[in-house]
């Protein structure tokens, strides 16, 4: 069994805000603890820091037991846009029947699969000591063997698979690998290299070398790994290991990629999980299944999550991410609220009574300094009276009650033609059979159903992306659609600030810019790159882009995923002013309730209305 142990950890952003201050708590084994805060609080770091991503700037971490760790955005791994699969804006629905890649799931391992790339999916962290290096795509490529022939060159401690390296075209088995002990990944690299020798020559010293290769690869627990991941595989695609090994991450929905990782984690040998927002991309039986794994595990778990009902059936302490500080609740989720409301009093008693205490010394100081002026007598009691003020002040105030959010979201619409949506006789291309459907101006529609069921696809394709499909699917008059994209993949903010988007994209003063980005408690944020912003203030900014755009129907997928408590109640208040129509893809089931109308995306494949939400749908029947 292993544990956490954080002490006096601090950490600073290079804008110069102190994001973490004298961080302390400890997890004990076996102990599910959930880390809660506001957006931007600094959970995401906090969990980099445990995880060794980032070195501590002050404080040390400790632990025990092995470290697996799965990043806030696994499910939104996405590849090059492929015509007809894949937009700008990304997605996480599975890629149409007929439309996948060559790296598909039929077993043939695609030529040239890389393994550069973005940063950001799973990690499973070495025992102290350990190096990094990397595991190829798949036996036969180049970047395989530059890689293995530097874990050779490193005395054979490298090979731990660099996270940032598994990309939407990175093939099903570094997935897997990424999460594996360092050795079975160091292991694997060897082998690839060796397997790629032999392609090149046969000769004794090339055999030998791949003979030892194998033998590293069983004394690793290679072959037990993967026995363990054909039944990761089997449990969250449906299929074996052997028949999706080389198919592409990018072709597997959002919730297909967090289970698969999810699944290997729990199976796995790491005694401690690093869950960063694990039930984000998953539908509803996922997260039922989810909130079964982690009351039953025997493993230590520290999660992230905005998801009440997770949180209150999982989770048996609470640690609080709040203004620089933390604090931790002994108790459940069910506690918490008042937990929070009593600390908050306490905090602002003793704050009252250090400012009267604070008050009284500086009276108490005047009053010597004026009785000094004509009694010298006085003058070593305004000496002791000025050095008690002063080493007061040298203590410090005690803590500040945390600053409640405050997001204001102005989406305002417009008015449109009766018929906002027309689909007649429409079928995305190997998804789901034919269907109409009318949505009329102002009507609020949630759309439900498993992951993989072409939920995102429907929504870009009414966003105007370039997605196959039979039928028509038609904007009603003055139907200005604006898309929020799930994972996040939005290419033209890359790089850029907040403050310099809306100044150029929206023609905005300075003032002006910051004046929104206060309504959405971005201001503080104006001057960090998109990339570098928590997937909560991502998500912020992107309804933010949208107020500002003007768009008369809002295409909304999974837009409660990444938002905290406080911004998930603005977006629905937003959402009930809002003067046009939305269409959101959810599985939040207490965001849903919001609704009045409700598509479902059957497993069969049918499309259809009903009067209340569904969450019974289970994976859509297509050929695997």
């Amino acid at each position: 069994m292993g544990h956490i142990d954080v002490a006096h950890l601090g950490h600073i952003l290079p804008n110069g805000q102190v994001l973490l201050d004298d961080v302390s708590f400890r997890i004990g084994e076996g102990t599910k603890a959930a880390l809660v805060g506001p957006n931007g609080a600094g959970k995401t770091t906090l969990i980099r820091l445990i995880a060794g991503d980032l070195a501590p700037q002050s404080g040390t971490v400790t632990g025990s037991g092995g470290l697996g760790v799965m990043r806030q955005f696994v499910g939104g791994i996405r590849g090059v846009a492929r015509p007809g699969t894949q937009g700008a804006g990304g997605g996480k629905e599975a890629v149409p029947v007929g439309q996948q890649s060559a790296g598909g799931i039929q077993g043939a391992a695609p030529p040239g699969t890389g393994a550069e790339g973005i940063k950001g999916a799973v990690s499973a962290q070495p025992a102290a000591g350990s190096t990094e290096g990397a595991v190829s795509a798949e036996p036969g490529t180049g970047s395989g063997a530059r890689l293995a022939a530097a874990a050779d060159s490193a005395g054979g401690s490298s090979g731990q698979l660099d996270t940032g390296r598994v990309t939407g075209d990175s093939p099903v088995r570094d997935l897997l690998l990424s999460v594996a002990p360092p050795r079975v990944q160091s292991a694997a690299a060897r082998l690839d290299a060796a397997e790629l020798a032999m392609m090149e020559r046969d000769d004794e010293p090339t055999q030998m070398r791949y003979a030892a290769a194998l033998a590293e690869w069983g004394d690793a627990g290679g072959y037990d790994a993967e026995v363990t991941w054909d039944a990761c595989c089997i449990a969250a695609l449906g299929v074996g290991y052997e028949r999706c090994r080389w198919r592409e991450v990018g072709t597997l929905s959002g919730g297909e990629q967090k289970r698969l990782v999810l699944e290997a984690l729990l199976r796995g040998p790491a005694e401690v999980l690093l869950l960063d927002e694990p039930d984000n991309y998953l539908d509803v039986p996922g997260k039922r299944w989810l909130e079964q794994q982690l009351a039953t595990t025997p493993k230590t778990v520290l999660l992230v999550s905005h998801d009440r009902e997770l949180l209150a059936n999982c989770a048996e302490r609470i640690i609080t991410v709040e203004d620089g500080n933390v604090w931790v609740h002994g108790g459940g989720f069910a506690t918490y609220a008042q937990a929070r409301r009593d600390r908050i009093e306490r905090l602002d008693e003793l704050r009252r009574r250090w400012d009267e205490e604070h008050e009284k010394l500086k009276q108490l100081v005047r009053m010597y300094r004026q009785k000094a002026s004509y009694n010298d007598a006085m003058a070593s009691r305004l000496h002791a009276a000025e050095t008690r003020l002063r080493k007061f002040e040298e203590a410090g105030p005690p803590e500040q009650p945390p600053r409640d959010q405050n997001v204001r979201m102005r989406l305002r619409g417009g008015r449109t033609g009766k018929r906002a949506v027309i689909c007649e006789n429409l079928e995305l291309t190997g998804l789901m059979r034919p269907f109409d459907l009318e949505v009329w101006y102002g009507e609020r529609v949630a759309v439900l159903g498993s992951n993989g069921s072409g939920k995102s696809f429907f929504l870009r394709l009414l966003g105007g992306g370039d997605v196959p499909h039979t039928g028509s699917a038609r904007l009603g008059a003055r139907v200005i659609p604006g898309l929020f994209v799930q994972t996040h993949a939005r290419p033209d903010l890359v790089g850029r600030w907040p403050e310099e988007i809306l100044m150029t994209e929206h023609a905005m003063l300075r003032n002006e810019a910051m004046a929104a980005l206060a309504r959405y408690e971005l201001q503080y944020s104006a001057r960090q790159t998109f990339s570098t912003l928590s997937g909560g203030q991502q998500a912020r900014l992107q309804i933010l882009l949208l107020e500002l755009a003007g768009s008369t129907l809002l295409l909304l997928d999974e837009p409660t995923d990444n938002l905290d408590l406080a911004s998930a109640e603005a977006l629905q208040a937003g959402l009930e002013s809002f003067q046009g129509t939305v269409l959101a893809v959810t599985h939040d089931r207490w965001f849903a309730r919001s609704f009045d109308r409700f598509l479902v995306f059957g497993a069969d494949g049918n499309v259809y209305e009903s009067d209340g939400p569904v969450w019974d749908e289970t994976r859509v029947a297509r050929p695997r």
